[in-house]
């Protein structure tokens, strides 16, 4: 990998739109595609092969699937082995309701033998990599990662990563950083991933200096500053620094952001998609409420590119270096409501 800072998927953000203007930041080692229904690929589902949409620049990329069904999921990564992708990746730690209740994501951390017979089965079926992506266990009284990377890297699982929370804990609560340092001393040698909870350079110092892990996952923080992956790989990895992104920066990632959605589907649809982030977006750039309001409405690009126009006219109240922190959006309340 070009750097041990990879991005994590985060289901209808992760898109190859923002992946692509990620890593032209620099700094980002690898990214996982949003998780998609092992079954749905199987169907040829529209939208299932819109999740894996991808190209020679989003490289290297892993695309992640799930499902509880051990014929489904072999079959959905042989035909995307067949297709040219290099790494699949299970999620094991998926906690919306939706996908739990139909026995995929974390759900499988509840069922021992049976997982890791599936596990065995997918990393048998296909010559490239396979990864798992899981928790630290169900719940508090649960925490079943380490016995399962141990058998995970017998049955020939590439890597893990580990999102140091249970399922109980939802994205609540803060990351068990302990925890996931007891799954990379529960295995010999495959490289352990740690996720959760990175926001800046001094949290991925922080995971790597209490669990000992061999690359970091950055989700939610990457999303609030895409920025980061360039700047730890030159303060972690090189031991420089690196300013951090202006105002115009910020604008212009957006921008691109947006032009990118635009090229890879109709004016329409990226309108739409846009919608869904563009909460994020203007808050980051401190927007007057009116036009925050304006952009999570956008009908086209002519109104898009026009308020383009004014945020770069628009300079945001003066606040100290660093005090981007937008809301990105996860489920909260009881699990059983997700």
């Amino acid at each position: 990998m070009p750097s041990r800072f990879f991005l994590a998927p985060l289901a209808g953000y992760t898109s190859l739109a923002f992946r692509l203007v990620a890593r032209e930041l620099g700094g980002l080692g690898l990214a996982t595609t949003d998780l998609v229904n092992a079954r749905s690929l199987l169907e040829h589902r529209r939208r299932a092969f819109e999740l894996i949409e991808t190209c020679p620049e989003d490289r290297p990329l892993a695309v992640q699937i799930y499902g509880p069904a051990k014929e489904e999921l072999c079959a959905a990564a042989q035909m995307l082995e067949a297709r040219g992708v290099s790494i699949i990746d299970l999620n094991m730690g998926c906690p919306a309701r939706k996908v739990v209740r139909g026995g995929g994501g974390s759900a499988m951390m509840r069922e021992a033998d049976k997982t890791v017979a599936l596990v065995r089965a997918l990393v048998e079926s296909v010559k490239i990599p396979v990864t798992v992506k899981m928790r630290l266990g169900w719940d508090d009284a649960n925490i079943t990662a380490p016995f399962f990377a141990r058998e995970f890297e017998q049955a020939g699982v590439a890597a893990i990563t580990i999102h140091g929370r249970t399922r109980e804990q939802g994205f609540g609560g803060s990351v068990n950083r302990a925890g996931i340092r007891a799954v990379v001393e529960a295995v010999e040698r495959i490289p352990i991933i740690g996720n959760g909870d990175i926001r800046t350079v001094e949290d991925a110092r922080t995971m790597f200096a209490e669990t000992g892990c061999a690359a970091v996952g950055i989700g939610r923080g990457g999303l609030l500053d895409p920025w980061i992956f360039r700047q730890c790989e030159a303060e972690l990895a090189r031991g420089g620094k690196t300013a951090p992104p202006a105002y115009e920066d910020r604008v212009d990632f957006m921008a691109r952001h947006f032009e990118k959605l635009m090229a890879l589907r109709t004016e329409k649809v990226a309108c739409v998609l846009f919608r869904k982030i563009a909460k994020w977006y203007g808050i980051a750039l401190r927007a007057p409420r009116p036009m925050r309001h304006r952009l999570v409405m956008i009908k086209d690009a002519t109104e898009f590119r026009a308020l383009i126009a004014e945020l770069r006219a628009t300079r945001p109240r003066a606040t100290a270096a660093g005090s981007h922190e937008p809301h990105i959006p996860v489920p909260s309340g009881p699990n059983e409501r997700w």
